[in-house]
Formats: C-alpha cells, structure tokens, sequence
C-alpha cells in the first residue's frame, strides 16, 4: 500500500488523569508518522462537553477567559470558560468540579454550583451573545440551584428565608424566584451540552446514579433525591417546565435541570456540538482510516460519548476504524458492534497501571504506532 495516499484522521477524547485530548492526539500523530511516514495525518481532538471541554474548545481556535469563583465548598478556586465567535462554552466542572474536594457524606449535601453560576453571570457581562454550559464532573447535586441562585434567583424556604447551598439544604425549600434570572438572561440562548440521558429524580436519576461517586452514602442519595424532587416542583410553581423526568436533566447532578428550568436551556448532544467546532466531519471526508480513544473504552462509552459518535462518523465516510485506550474493557463482539477494525490498550505495554498512567504519551504513540501498522499489512 502506498502509505503517501493514506489519509488518517485522529479525533480522540481524553485520557483522563494522562492526557488532555489535544495531548493524546498528538502522541497518537506520531505513532501514525512512525508507521506511516508519508501518510496525511489530520488531528482533531473531540470532547463530549464533560471534563477537557475547554481545552478542545482552545485547540479549535477559543478565547480563554480566566477568573476566581467560588468552589464547591466556598473556598475560591480558579476557573475559566470559552469563548468563540459570540458564544461562550462554560464547563460546569471548572467551578464545582469533583477534584475540588475529598468526596465523603458531608460534602455530597454540601457542593454547590454558584460558581458556575458566576461564570455565565462574567460571560453575560462581557457580551456572549449565546451561552453553552457543559456538564459532568460536578461534585453537587443541587439541581443547579447554586447557579441560579449566584445569578439572583431567590431560593427561599416556608417561612421565606433563604435556603442555605448544597443538595441537601434543598430539603428546606419551597418557593423560587425567577424573574432576576430572567431579566438578566435577556434573549441570550442557553443550550446544555450533555449525551447523559438521566432524569432529574427516581432511580436512574441524579442522586441514586451519581450521587454515590460523590460520598453519598444510602441515606444521603435517599435525602437528595427528596430534595430535588422539592427543587423542581418549586421551579415548575414559578412557571417553569417540569424538569422531574426530563430526559438529561440530570447530568452534573441536576444542573443541566437548573438550566433548563431557570435560564431556558435546551438540551443538546454535548459531542455533536462539539464535533461540529472542531471540524472532525470536514477531516473525515476521503479518510481511509480513523483513530478515535479515551481513558478507559467500557460500557459507557457505547452512549453518546466521544468513541461512539466518531465510530458513527467513519461508518458513514466508509473509513476503517482504529481504537486506542488506557484500558480496553469491551468485549471482541462489542467492538465488532461498534465498527472497530483494531483496539489496543495502555496497560498491555506499560509494566503497570502507574506506569500506563505515568508514561502515557510514550505508550501511546508505541501501541499507535504498532495497531496502525498492522492495519496497513492488513490492507496490502
């Protein structure tokens, strides 16, 4: 085969805890390049509006805004949103991101999102004109009430007091007032960047999904669940829809229903739209081969996350597909589903997980290299 004619196209996702996927797409071009020296490599690191969002955005040509905000526990942290073209693309994770605190019980009822709310409140400020707010990651499970309540809505209780931050103080509360929200908002519209397809409430929803890789124990996902139930029915009294059972609503522990209750947010794919900014579509045409990954390919990764929607992709454009990972926990008939011509793993070349981990850009331009070499001996 004459490799000068090849047109690869390398549109991977994170590795998380190892690599962003503007990093991991380069480690993979080179692997490419090692195997395939005159091969045309195109790199078009994707995300699926969770974690690494922002840097995707930045590689795609996205203004940066950095600012202080308050974390998910009131402590500041430094966050940071997107902007490109009018629009800014806010990461619910960079202001109440679950590495800003050790998850336990207390901290699954205390997180908060008001420092979300403070990006898109700095945003509005400084002209967006449309307003996209990615979720996942979080460490709350405040139906978003945080981010409304930075933003002026007023969460108050029977007695008309404010309610305190967190999940659980949703246990308390009983009116909403939308209206600052509202008039704040303006006409700037607010899509929700999500390919989570989980409920606000009941057993697939916020708290019993999530809420325990956030420290909530039964108790605390049985108390959240009740107060998010509480939450949504006071946004609906205040003329919002009901978000209780909306599909999506609740990604980021619910505050994908907090923007769709209080700020009009409409859910989209989080990776179609991202897809779209980052020019893999365009990339792909005349593409004989695809290299797509993330951290770990598992069970997950067949809904809406980044693999699938690229495994899609080069199905369409007739391109095979190659897939690298951390670690690969699907089965053969599985990746067969999905289209996948080859998989290699992190972990079957390093000497163990810290070293996969540690050393992650090397194993993966080695393992790259060799599955990109083997699919080029297959096509000769």
């Amino acid at each position: 085969m004459n490799d000068r004619r090849t047109r690869v196209v390398i549109a991977p996702d994170k590795f998380k805890g190892s690599l962003t996927a503007v990093e991991a797409a380069e480690s993979i071009a080179l692997g490419v390049r090692d195997a395939l020296p005159g091969a045309e490599v195109l790199t078009c690191p994707v995300a699926d509006g969770g974690e690494g969002t922002l840097d995707v955005l930045a590689a795609a040509g996205a203004r940066v805004v950095e600012l202080r905000v308050r974390g998910p526990l009131d402590d500041a942290v430094d966050a940071r949103y997107a902007m490109l073209d009018g629009t800014a693309y806010v990461e619910s994770a960079r202001a109440c991101g679950i590495e800003f605190v050790e998850p336990s019980t207390a901290t699954a009822l205390a997180a908060h999102t008001w420092g979300v709310g403070e990006l898109l409140g700095h945003a509005l400020a400084n002209g967006a004109r449309e307003l996209v707010l990615t979720v996942g990651g979080t460490a709350s499970t405040d139906g978003g009430a945080g981010m409304l309540a930075a933003l002026g809505a007023g969460v108050s209780g029977a007695t008309g007091a404010p309610v305190g931050l967190g999940g659980g103080a949703l246990a308390g509360v009983a009116t909403v007032a939308l209206g600052p929200v509202r008039e704040r908002l303006g006409r700037v519209p607010v899509a929700v960047a999500t390919d989570v397809t989980n409920p606000l409430v009941g057993p697939d929803g916020a708290a019993s999904v999530f809420g325990p890789q956030k420290g909530a124990g039964p108790h605390e996902v049985a108390l959240l669940d009740d107060a998010l139930g509480r939450w949504a029915e006071a946004l609906h009294a205040e003329g919002a829809p009901d978000v209780s059972a909306v599909p999506g609503a609740g990604a980021g522990g619910g505050v994908a229903a907090g923007a769709i209750a209080g700020l009009g947010g409409k859910v989209e794919s989080g990776f179609a739209l991202l897809a779209a900014l980052t020019g893999v579509d365009a990339a792909l045409e005349g593409a004989d081969l695809v290299i797509t990954g993330e951290g770990s390919l598992d069970e997950q990764s067949l809904s809406g996350k980044a693999p699938a929607g690229i495994a899609a992709r080069a199905a369409r454009h007739g391109a095979d597909l190659l897939v690298l990972a951390g670690r690969v926990q699907l089965s053969s008939e599985q990746l067969a589903a999905l289209g996948v011509a080859g998989a290699a793993a992190l972990v079957d070349r390093a000497t163990s997980l810290a070293d996969a981990t540690r050393n992650a850009a090397e194993h993966l331009r080695a393992q790259a290299a060799t599955l990109t070499r083997s699919w080029s001996e297959g096509r000769n």
